[in-house]
C-alpha cells in the first residue's frame, strides 16, 4: 500500500536539537522492535545521540529530523564525512506508521543534496544484515551492495552490508 503524501502535506524536515535525544532513541527502540534480537543501548551504543544537535556538525557534517503532528519525531537521517570526497549516511530510521509515505526516500535525499553542496562524489552507509526493508529502499534510490560487511561489538550483535552510491 502507497500512501505517498501529496507535496502539499508533506511534513517539514527541520535540523536536529539537543533536546531531541529521548525521541531520537524511542524512535530506534520502535524501529528495533521489528528486529529480534535488536535493542538499543543509549550508552554504547548510541554516543552521537546524547547530543545530536551537535554532534554531526562538529565534524561538517547534519543531522536531521520530521516531526508528528504532535511533535514527536518520527524519522531521521544524518551525514558525514569520513574521508575526502565521501559522504557517509547515518540513523535513518522512520517509525513503522509513517513507513510507505516517501519520508526515507525523502530524508535520503537531503543527506544526498547535503553531501553533494560539500563537494563529495559518493556516499556510503552500513545497514544491519536484518533490515532487509531498508535495502530495498536503498537499491530502489540507486545504492549498491558492494560486497564489504563488518561486525559490529554492539549489545545487538550486528552485521552489516556496506552500500555506496556515485554522486
Amino acid at each position: 500500500m502507497n500512501l505517498a503524501l501529496k507535496r502539499e502535506d508533506l511534513p517539514a524536515i527541520r535540523p536536529v536539537a539537543d533536546g531531541d535525544r529521548q525521541d531520537l532513541f524511542g524512535l530506534i527502540a520502535i524501529c528495533y522492535a521489528d528486529y529480534p534480537g535488536c535493542f538499543v543501548d543509549p550508552h554504547d551504543d548510541l554516543p552521537d545521540l546524547r547530543a545530536p544537535g551537535s554532534s554531526y556538525a562538529e565534524t561538517g557534517g547534519a543531522f536531521w529530523v520530521v516531526e508528528d503532528e504532535r511533535g514527536r519525531v518520527c524519522a531521521c537521517v544524518a551525514v558525514d564525512f569520513p574521508e575526502a570526497e565521501t559522504a557517509e549516511l547515518h540513523r535513518l530510521y522512520v517509525r513503522p506508521d509513517r513507513r510507505g509515505m516517501g519520508l526515507g526516500s525523502r530524508l535520503v535525499h537531503q543527506a544526498e543534496a547535503h553531501a553533494r553542496s560539500r563537494g563529495t562524489s559518493r556516499i556510503i552507509l552500513w545497514s544491519d544484515t536484518r533490515f532487509v526493508t531498508a535495502h530495498r529502499l536503498y537499491t530502489r534510490l540507486g545504492y549498491v551492495q558492494d560486497g564489504g560487511q563488518r561486525q559490529l561489538a554492539d549489545i545487538s550483535h550486528s552485521v552489516e552490508y556496506r552500500f555506496e552510491k556515485a554522486l
